[in-house]
Parts: structure tokens; C-alpha cells; sequence
């Protein structure tokens, strides 16, 4: 499943799809120029191409500019992303894994956040 390959990226492709998430779509160039310390463009280029032949991006031809797009869409890549690291950080556990975010966030999240999240417990609850 493409979801699953976007966790097992290195951690150079996994900057270029953030860029390309950011952007929503882009050339190699404007890669590039989103980078910091980036690599040559020839080396961004053949790593979009090993982005695309993985199946994480496609592109459309501009003239003869390639631009580039997500194939998975973002709010499907973070749930992946979520997930692996609810798995193999917080052996499975949803529990640990917000206990640690809401403790990492202490004095960052307002009373309208804390709201939020609890309404989404609550909601949660009610459905189950």
C-alpha cells in the first residue's frame, strides 16, 4: 500500500514530499529553491523520479517542465505517518502516545484546543 511506502522513505524524500505537500505541486527547480542546504538539481530531479517510480508522486508536463504532484494525499500520509508512530513507539497504544503529546504540548494548547479535544473524546465515546 503507497500509505505504508511513505514510512519506509529516507529522510531526504521524505523532505522533498513535504515540500511537494506544502506547494501542492511543483517543478524540480521550485524543489529545490524550497530547500535548505539543498543537493544539485540533477540529484533533486533523480530523486523525484525515485519518488515517482515508488508511486508517491506523479507528474504533469508543462512545456518541457515537469511538475509534480502527490499521489496519496496528505491528510492520508500524516494518518500513516500517526500511525507507524503510535506502533513502533507506543507499542500500539493511542493512550501513551496522546498522554505523551498532551504532555509535550503542557501550556502550549488553549482552553479552546483543550475544548476541542475534549469534544472529540466525547464524541468518540458516544459513538462506541
Amino acid at each position: 500500500m503507497k500509505e505504508e511506502l511513505l514510512n519506509r522513505l529516507s529522510r531526504r524524500e521524505r523532505q522533498l514530499m513535504e515540500i511537494i505537500y506544502r506547494l501542492g505541486r511543483a517543478s524540480a527547480a521550485e524543489v529545490r529553491r524550497a530547500m535548505d542546504d539543498p543537493p544539485s538539481y540533477s540529484a533533486v530531479r533523480a530523486l523525484l523520479g525515485i519518488l515517482e517510480e515508488k508511486g508517491c508522486l506523479r507528474h504533469e508536463q508543462q512545456g518541457r517542465t515537469y511538475i509534480y504532484l502527490p499521489r496519496i494525499s496528505r491528510a492520508r500520509a500524516r494518518q500513516s505517518a500517526l500511525s507507524s508512530l503510535v506502533q513502533n513507539f507506543f507499542d500500539g497504544s493511542v493512550e501513551q502516545a496522546v498522554a505523551s503529546l498532551v504532555n509535550l504540548s503542557a501550556g502550549k494548547l488553549s482552553d479552546d484546543e483543550l475544548d476541542r479535544l475534549e469534544a472529540m473524546i466525547r464524541e468518540k465515546r458516544d459513538k462506541e
